[in-house]
């Protein structure tokens, strides 16, 4: 359970290590720190620490993270893509290793924690090779001789927080992104799930990466974001949460001009139109709608369905939730693992007892599974009304709302109407629908007759309260690069 040495980087699967500390290149064990638990889902027992980072550790991370970034925005960029690309292999070579501690710690089942070490690795690689592509370019003057260029800069060293659900593909994101611009990162991910988004960062420490130029630490994420914000060091932070710590964040970063890149919380409508194969959509939407146990902030969530359609829908959407294995992540046969931790449990239940006692029916699940671990049933509500409050907060779990719509109009309105844009989804067999739909729906990510909606070359964020800015793509590296123009005569 506590901090040993790891040979040649790597943590043999099936054995946990608790997390360390990463300041200036060193690891620092737990025993030396104030700690809190680690526990895996599956069962509610601990099975680790996690090390929380003092002041002076952070002081010394910010130090160190600012002396780097001289020396790693000098670096060839070249020679940046190439420490990434080792980075990325080795978190393929790792893959068993990885995708084993973000099961045990977050409870995802290990075929989706495999999937998202893979798609990790190759965001990191498409990091390595796009850094090489930041270009300027020259604008010839208008008065005599005077030529100017326009080049592209990292912006200084950043900082990066993130929830835990992805915590393998949150961490390849954020530090990819800013050592491909060639900026240094103090990375804090989510205390529940420590040692597998540190897998990341052993990866680009033993690929080659300088002592400094990622330092990944943890703690009380308000003692922590404060702190680092503070500092005049800092000059770009990323954020992957819930709205209401990131409009928190926003504010701190405000106090220093920081600039930001705000991925925030969803709330996904879908859009089923009544000239679609009803069994082929369904398959498609319930198995999206359980991965990570619903806790995506992309998820599928508001379903509304054309009106003769809507019955057989509902039908066919309970039947197929109700089949799905929930379980261990480890155990192959799971389908559906646990959420995290009680308290979102505890939430994600209180939010169908609350549609239920306002009318909504409640057509499979809806109650927690055994005694042991975090299990919740997965869960149909339909015909919710407005007033219940699942229908306005995100659930972040194993819920699917089921409501009806009469025409496009009223489907596209009812999709818009609330201030979440990350995601929006819709099914149908008309070019008119999918053109009038790939125009209005509010959402930075709009999928048709698909959930496939990120890959590395595409932009991956949100608008309205959904945050602002990109992770991957061209614009998940252009956030950490500012614009300098250059007049020479």
């Amino acid at each position: 359970m506590s901090a040993v040495g790891r040979e040649n980087g790597a943590v043999p699967a099936g054995k946990y290590v608790s997390a360390q500390l990463l300041i200036d290149g060193e690891w620092i064990a737990p025993e030396s720190r104030e700690t809190q638990p680690v526990v895996n889902p599956a069962t509610g027992r601990p099975i680790g620490v996690v090390p929380h980072a003092t002041a002076a550790d952070l002081d010394r991370a910010l130090d160190a993270a600012d002396r780097a970034f001289r020396q790693w925005r000098a670096t060839n960029p070249r020679e940046r893509g190439k420490i990434l690309k080792r980075a990325a292999d080795l978190m393929r070579e790792r893959q068993e290793e990885i995708a084993w501690l973000a099961t045990v710690e977050m409870g995802k089942p290990l075929a989706e924690a495999r999937l998202e070490t893979h798609f990790a690795a190759e965001e990191m690689e498409w990091f390595a090779e796009e850094g090489r592509r930041t270009y300027g370019r020259i604008i010839p003057g208008r008065l005599g001789e005077t030529r100017f260029s326009v080049v592209r800069e990292p912006v200084g060293p950043t900082a990066g927080f993130s929830a835990w659900n992805f915590p393998v593909g949150n961490a390849a994101r954020k530090l990819g992104s800013s050592l491909a611009a060639g900026c240094t990162m103090i990375y804090k991910p989510g205390e529940e799930a420590p040692a597998s988004a540190a897998s990341v960062a052993r990866c680009l420490v033993d690929a080659g990466v300088p002592a400094g130029v990622i330092a990944v630490v943890y703690g009380v994420p308000d003692t922590i974001s404060r702190h680092l914000l503070a500092s005049p060091i800092i000059r770009k932070i990323s954020f992957t949460g819930s709205v209401a710590v990131g409009q928190h964040l926003i504010r701190l970063a405000s106090e220093g001009l920081k600039r930001t890149t705000m991925e925030l919380g969803g709330h996904a409508p879908v859009l089923v139109f009544d000239d679609v194969d009803l069994d082929s959509t369904l398959d498609q939407v319930v198995l999206r709608k359980y991965r990570n146990c619903g806790q995506v902030c992309v998820s599928p969530t508001r379903f509304l369905v054309q009106e003769s359609s809507y019955d057989a829908f509902c039908e066919g959407f309970a039947a197929r939730a109700a089949k799905i294995r929930v379980g261990d992540g480890l155990d192959p046969q799971t389908m559906m693992g646990p959420m995290v931790h009680g308290r979102r449990r505890d939430a994600v239940e209180a939010l169908v007892q609350d549609a239920t006692a306002k009318g909504a029916r409640l057509l499979t699940g809806g109650r927690r599974i055994g005694n042991e671990g975090f299990f919740f049933e997965p869960t149909v509500l339909a015909d919710v009304p407005n007033e219940a409050r699942i229908m306005r907060e995100e659930p972040f779990g194993p819920v699917a709302v089921l409501n009806r719509f009469s025409d496009l109009n009223e489907g596209i309105a009812k999709a818009n109407s609330l201030p979440y844009g990350l995601a929006a989804f819709a099914f149908t067999a008309s070019a008119r629908n999918i053109a009038r739909l790939s125009d209005e729906l509010e959402a930075g990510m709009v999928g048709i007759n698909s959930f496939n909606i990120s890959i590395p070359e595409t932009p991956f964020g949100g608008v309205k309260h959904s945050g602002h800015g990109s992770e991957v793509g061209i614009e998940g590296l252009e956030a950490f690069l500012v614009t300098k123009t250059v007049s020479v005569t």
